[in-house]
This record gives C-alpha cells, structure tokens and sequence, in this order.
C-alpha cells in the first residue's frame, strides 16, 4: 500500500494574517502537520501544496518531500479545495512516476488532532475498504431539536422537524461537526467522484478539543491556550 500525505496551505489568510506559518508554540503552524504525518510512519511521501513561496520555503525547511505550486485559480478565496489535492497528488505521481493508493490530506489549521487520530482513520479506511473517511466530532446543535432556519418570512423553523417533536436533545439522532482535519481517500474516489460523500463514506470520530479549525484570532488563541496546556502535563 502507497500511501501519500497532502498538506494545502493556501496564502493570503484573511481572518488570521499569515496563519499557516505564523508561529504556535515556538513553530510556523504548519510544521506541527508535517511533524504528525512523520511521526505516524504511514507516508511514503508527505507533500505540500500552496500558492505562497514563503510557506513552500517554511514547508521545505520542515521536511516535506515535495512542493507543489498551487495555479492562482486553485487558489482563489472562492475556489473549493478538492481541486487542489488532485492537482497536488496529480503533480507527485508525475514527479515521482508512481500512482499513490491512499491518499490522506491534513488540515493545516487543524494542529490539535493527535497522531492517532491520523492512524485511526487510515486504518478505518483499510480495514472496512471504503471509498473514504471524513473526521468529525460529536454536534453540540441538533437539526431535530435546537438547530433552527429562517424561512422567506422570518419565521423561525427547525432546520430537519420530526413526524413526533422532541422533548430532549438526548433523544435526537447522533449528528457531527464535520472539522476537516483529516481526508482519507482511495485513489479512485478521490479523482473519480465530485464530492467528499460517497455511498459507502465513514466517518472517524474525534472529540471537540481536538477539532478546532484556526479560522478566527479567537480560534488561535484557544488552540494556543489548549497546546500550552498538553506541553504543560
């Protein structure tokens, strides 16, 4: 099994400037992804993505194997990401002249998973020969129970109303968060289908401490506070 790790680290940040090599706990936020795809002995290749050569610099002084120019239309603060794995596993396979088998991408914003989490959902992956495995945590809102919608009209609905209401949010179906910290793909559906949902896709759990995505300044601090802490213990 070849397996290959993908890291896209898009420039341009707009709610946290210069995010992805901004430093956290004493190094650029995207070398603490390069150091979980290494520890997890899972890659033949770890590879890096991005349009900045500030961060491809960062990436390559961090140990990435490849890097990958990511074309401006890939990344735009409209374009979606999909795109740009393939285009980055596309420009390995040329590079290196070999097709990859599992392909597993890492949120670069996504520093609090462990490497664990990044074996397990691999494994899942394997062990059941699915398509792919998104990660997830468990929802704090329910769409049957306390999750609502405003209609044309302003009135307030739920967003997925049951035949019988609800008394208490224990009692709705398990719903998730999905915190696309980690992608895990069989080649084949990751260049053959257009979405991340597949009719076999899993789903690896992860807690909410380990699920926070920097998006915000709010949200580097809080992952800053809970590093601090692991470092601490």
């Amino acid at each position: 099994m070849i397996r290959i790790c993908t890291i896209c680290a898009r420039g341009g940040s707009k709610g946290v400037k210069n995010k992805n090599i901004r430093e956290l706990v004493g190094k650029p936020l995207i070398a603490l992804s390069l150091e979980q795809a290494r520890s997890s002995s899972l890659f033949d290749l770890i590879v890096v993505s991005s349009d900045s050569t500030e961060i491809l610099d960062v990436a390559r002084s961090h140990g990435a194997d490849l890097l990958v120019d990511r074309p401006p239309e890939l990344a735009s603060d409209t374009a979606a990401k999909l795109p740009a794995i393939r285009h980055c596993v596309a420009e390995a396979e040329q590079f290196f002249g070999k097709r990859f088998d599992v392909i597993v991408d890492l949120d670069a914003t996504s520093p609090l998973r462990l490497v664990e989490d990044i074996q397990g959902a691999v494994d899942l992956l394997e062990s059941k020969n699915v398509s792919n495995v998104i990660t997830a945590a468990p929802a704090r809102r329910s769409p049957y129970f306390n999750l609502v919608e405003l209609d044309d009209g302003g009135v307030v609905r739920l967003s997925k109303p049951l035949e019988k209401p609800l008394v208490r949010r224990q009692d709705s179906p398990q719903c998730f968060d999905m915190n696309a910290s980690i992608y895990v793909w069989k080649r084949s559906a990751l260049f053959d289908y257009p979405t991340v949902f597949n009719v076999d896709t899993r789903l690896f759990a992860m807690p909410e401490e380990r699920s926070i995505d920097i998006d915000t300044e709010l949200d580097f601090q809080i992952v800053e506070f809970i590093m601090r802490k692991r470092v601490t213990k």
